[in-house]
């Protein structure tokens, strides 16, 4: 397995505020991270140090596999794109004028790439506007296009759609997604909007008071705790049965009662059971959401 970024037992105090608290994490590459806490729980944090804003006061990180400590770090971080709390924009230049600095900024030898990156972003026809005079999703995309400056293969990004409308949101969640899929970049996006970040990321880790409570893939955690089919019957070993006849995987719930996580022929089921002398009593579609999930961890609740 790859990793884009790795963190063993990373730590950060202010005063006496312990921001990070032995955090160890893994993002692979290739993988939209939704990095999921409460406001303080150590997000922008842990952020600040991957991006050498900041040194840990114990513990470690790797980028790419170089370990922090290493002379080459800045090398690696040169391959990270950043946006921490806020776009770091020009308000009174245009959009083409604030990725043309950010090109000077990181020693580009030209420009070439500016007007992609704006038509990627959808920026294109801006024109002479002064990016003062953006609305908050067009600025956030514009801070992405400047993250973006200089091709970066691991996008960080802190709250992007925070106080965007709903026309925003999907606007950016549409850019992250053909970043990800078309351009193979690895995206750690932190976020508290979690019905937003359910549909965007493939693997999540979960903080709080400076701790990853837990990492779990988009996909096990569909598995365990998203879309299924609840179904309660007269005769639960007849359920069995005919389910691991079809190999459809299911959880029992109670005596009564499971739940089923595969596609569902309703028909070809009922018609089973009934041969089974197994009457079916409900079926009815049900779907847990992140925030659940999120609020079990904190509760410690248990999703296995």
């Amino acid at each position: 397995m790859e990793y884009m970024l790795t963190t063993e037992n990373l730590s950060k105090r202010y005063g006496r505020f312990r921001a990070l608290d032995g955090c160890t994490m893994r993002v692979e590459k290739g993988a939209i991270y939704g990095f999921v806490g409460k406001n303080g729980a150590g997000k922008t944090s842990l952020i600040r140090l991957i991006c050498g804003l900041q040194e840990p006061d114990h513990g470690t990180y790797t980028l790419c596999g170089i370990k922090n400590t290493d002379r080459e770090i800045h090398k690696v971080r040169r391959r990270m794109g950043v946006m921490v709390e806020a776009p770091s924009i020009w308000p009174d230049m245009t959009a083409e004028e604030n990725l043309r600095q950010q090109y000077r900024i990181l020693g580009l030898p030209s420009m070439e790439g500016v007007r992609e990156l704006l038509e990627m972003v959808d920026l294109r026809d801006t024109g002479r506007k002064k990016a003062g005079h953006f609305s908050l999703g067009m600025r956030q995309r514009l801070g992405i296009a400047v993250a973006l400056a200089g091709s970066p293969d691991f996008l960080v990004l802190d709250e992007p759609v925070n106080g965007l409308d709903p026309e925003g949101i999907i606007e950016i969640r549409e850019l992250l997604l053909k970043l990800n899929r078309q351009r193979q970049i690895t995206i750690l996006i932190s976020s508290h909007i979690l019905d937003e970040l359910s549909r965007l990321a493939t693997h999540y880790g979960f903080i709080d008071r400076g701790r990853i409570l837990r990492e779990i893939s988009a996909a096990e955690w569909e598995r365990s705790c998203g879309r299924h089919t609840r179904i309660t019957v007269s005769d639960m070993t007849a359920l069995s049965r005919v389910l691991e006849e079809r190999q459809i995987r299911y959880t029992v719930c109670s005596d009564h009662a499971a739940d089923i996580y595969d596609r569902l022929n309703v028909t070809d089921l009922v018609t089973a059971l009934a041969c089974e002398n197994c009457r079916v009593e409900t079926i009815e579609e049900r779907e847990d959401s992140l925030e659940s999930y999120y609020v079990n961890l904190l509760g410690g609740g248990r999703h296995e």
